[in-house]
């Protein structure tokens, strides 16, 4: 999976391209790590429109990183979520749990 970030003007974008499973474990928090140590951050949008498959361990490190940002007060949105990405989200009542854009 690739994983790039993009900060500006407070509002910071998470990309993902690929696999997101367990394997991506290391880039998904090396990224998010990098955008929550940035001064000013104050909105986080992960972009999942590259993602083509997540699995249950993903679904775990969106919420781990839902904890992190919530303890610093910093909104969190998942955007580009389509297809099974979509349907895997809704199963999982994430939609409840985040905002999906």
């Amino acid at each position: 999976m690739q994983v790039t970030q993009r900060i500006s003007d407070g509002k910071a974008t998470i990309t993902l391209s690929g696999r997101f499973d367990f394997n991506a474990h290391r880039d998904f928090r090396d990224g998010y790590e990098a955008v929550l140590n940035a001064s000013g951050v104050q909105s986080l949008d992960i972009d999942l429109s590259g993602v083509d498959y997540l699995d249950s361990s993903a679904l775990g490190m969106l919420l781990l990183l839902k904890e992190r940002v919530s303890a610093r007060n910093i909104k969190l949105v998942l955007t580009g979520c389509k297809g099974t990405v979509k349907q895997i989200l809704e199963i999982a009542n994430f939609n409840k749990l985040f905002t999906i854009a």
